[in-house]
């Protein structure tokens, strides 16, 4: 059998954790291996435990959410992040994305869908759920605009993306994953997974969601 994804799970709500730790429990490919009710717990347990995955809520007492996916990824960039509240204004989701969460969810998601993103987010995808991710495109088709992309400063990158580089970053920032990438551009999946690897270190950005923003300030969405 293969590796099972461990996870912590932090919510300032221990009815809510209970819930949750009973729904993944039923997954035998999830391992819950800690439970925090506020970001700085979050932050230690992470240390002590380096989990695959951290359910991170936003509003919580000591240290928010935020600022905990910024700290975690700061100190730990292989522990990826997935946002779960109930939270859904974009300046809530920019937030947290930008802080370096890989994945945004609400807390009424099915939890099918759940699992789904916990998979994904752990496999170096990104995860919006779709409410969501109509708020990130429209961002961006907001950000493209003339009169916005005006105002944005150059960017400079230390090494210039290829173009086969470019096209992988675009389609990536359209929310595709490697296998769909790889059908588009008709490359082997692990092609596209060395060149994502490549457009993040070229980037200086830690994920999948961090490139898509960039890729908006580039000009290439």
């Amino acid at each position: 059998m293969s590796e099972r994804i461990r996870i912590v799970l932090v919510d300032d709500q221990a009815l809510f954790l209970e819930g949750l730790r009973t729904l993944l429990s039923l997954e035998p490919s999830l391992e819950i291996v800690g439970e925090c009710l506020n970001g700085q717990e979050a932050l230690e347990a992470c240390r002590r435990l380096k989990p695959s995955i951290v359910l991170m809520d936003l509003n919580m007492p000591v240290l928010d959410g935020v600022a905990a996916t910024k700290a975690i990824k700061a100190e730990m960039p292989e522990v990826n992040v997935l946002t779960l509240t109930t939270f859904d204004d974009d300046e809530r989701v920019f937030e947290a994305l930008k802080a370096g969460s890989s994945g945004y969810l609400l807390k009424d998601t099915p939890s099918r869908q759940l699992v789904e993103a916990i998979r994904a987010v752990s496999a170096g995808e990104s995860f919006l759920q779709p409410s969501i991710a109509s708020k990130v495109l429209a961002e961006f088709s907001r950000m493209s605009s003339p009169a916005k992309a005006a105002e944005r400063k150059p960017v400079k990158l230390l090494e210039p993306l290829s173009a086969r580089e470019e096209e992988v970053l675009v389609w990536l920032s359209r929310g595709c994953s490697n296998k769909e990438i790889a059908g588009r551009l008709s490359l082997a999946e692990g092609t596209v997974k060395n060149h994502v690897s490549n457009v993040l270190g070229k980037l200086g950005v830690l994920d999948r969601t961090q490139a898509a923003l960039m890729a908006r300030d580039l000009g290439l969405v």
